[in-house]
């Protein structure tokens, strides 16, 4: 399945590139890639207002479709859940908040956190002709780490691609002011990479700590069963625009955006999955492979042809998906 943005955003996104050079943000993009890959944060990456347009061009349609596919786990575990505020923590351009509201259309208060005047500026303009709570949305100017007690509490926070830039000693303090913060479920979103599946399995041990509940992708709250050189993440597959290829440099008319995922909520708003799959499902003429996360760890299981309504259940399974 492919995850688009939705058209009203398409067309800002249109908008906003009117009479603006392509190679132009081509260049721009490459050298924010490069910045962001060396190490450096969003305050020495966007500096100017076209920078924030190029990330935006590049990088928010993978951002939101990551966020879309966590959202719509988040409520299958929680079905019953359905928030009025949402806290953007680190927002960006304020992808979460558009795929948020796409999966909880009952969203009426939004709030935008973010320590860039130039990403709370593109938000703004991209969500000008938007749903009401995005127009409307409360920006705050603000860094992650100078503490949340001034931050709005919300029925739903979310922080995604933005654990990443905060040095690994300050990243407890800022998940804990995230849950402080939180009234209901509390989603982390981070690249697929081993780095940030650590973050994360951090952020988790603390998370339980302080008494949450997770909901996904982990199937239980033991000790991540996940070691060496393995690490859990999952992938969604987006498609890319004209211009969208043109600043990548990309010929592919998609890309495939590898992720990793926390939904940590207050006790009795969900449930886990009884298991997860971990890896892309193997199929061959005896049956399907699966790799599966469980209560009992890691586990490879079998689903031969013979077990049919086994076998008709598993071909429907695809990466990431949960075992119910």
């Amino acid at each position: 399945m492919s995850v688009e943005l939705p058209a009203t955003l398409r067309a800002a996104i249109a908008r906003e590139l009117e009479g603006v050079s392509r190679k132009g943000l081509a260049e721009r993009t490459a050298r924010t890639s490069a910045a962001y890959r060396a190490g450096k944060g969003s305050a020495g990456v966007i500096r100017e207002a076209d920078d924030a347009l190029a990330y935006a061009l590049a990088r928010l349609p993978a951002t939101y479709a990551a966020c879309a596919s966590v959202f719509e786990e988040a409520a299958a575990r929680a079905p019953g859940f359905a928030p009025r505020r949402l806290l953007d923590a680190g927002a960006g351009p304020a992808a979460a908040s558009w795929a948020a509201l796409e999966t909880w259309p009952q969203l009426a208060e939004l709030s935008w956190l973010d320590a860039s005047p130039q990403f709370l500026e593109i938000a703004a303009r991209l969500a000008a002709e938007a749903a009401e709570p995005l127009r409307a949305a409360d920006r705050r100017r603000g860094d992650l780490t100078a503490g949340g007690a001034d931050w709005p509490r919300a029925d739903l926070v979310a922080c995604s691609y933005a654990l990443a830039e905060i040095a690994p000693e300050r990243q407890a303090a800022v998940v804990a002011d995230l849950w402080a913060a939180c009234e209901g479920l509390l989603a982390l979103v981070e690249p697929g990479t081993p780095a940030g599946f650590a973050r994360l399995r951090k952020a988790r041990e603390g998370l339980i700590a302080a008494g949450a509940q997770i909901l996904a992708p982990c199937p239980h709250e033991m000790v991540c069963p996940m070691v060496g050189e393995d690490w859990c993440h999952f992938a969604v597959r987006l498609p890319r625009s004209r211009d969208h290829r043109l600043a990548k440099g990309a010929e592919v008319p998609y890309e495939d955006e590898p992720y990793a995922y926390l939904l940590a909520a207050r006790p009795g708003l969900g449930a886990a999955a009884p298991a997860r799959v971990l890896a892309p499902p193997r199929a061959g003429k005896p049956g399907i492979d699966l790799k599966l996360c469980t209560p009992e760890g890691v586990e490879a299981r079998f689903v031969g042809r013979r077990d049919k309504a086994g076998h008709a259940a598993a071909r429907r399974l695809g990466w990431g998906d949960a075992l119910d």
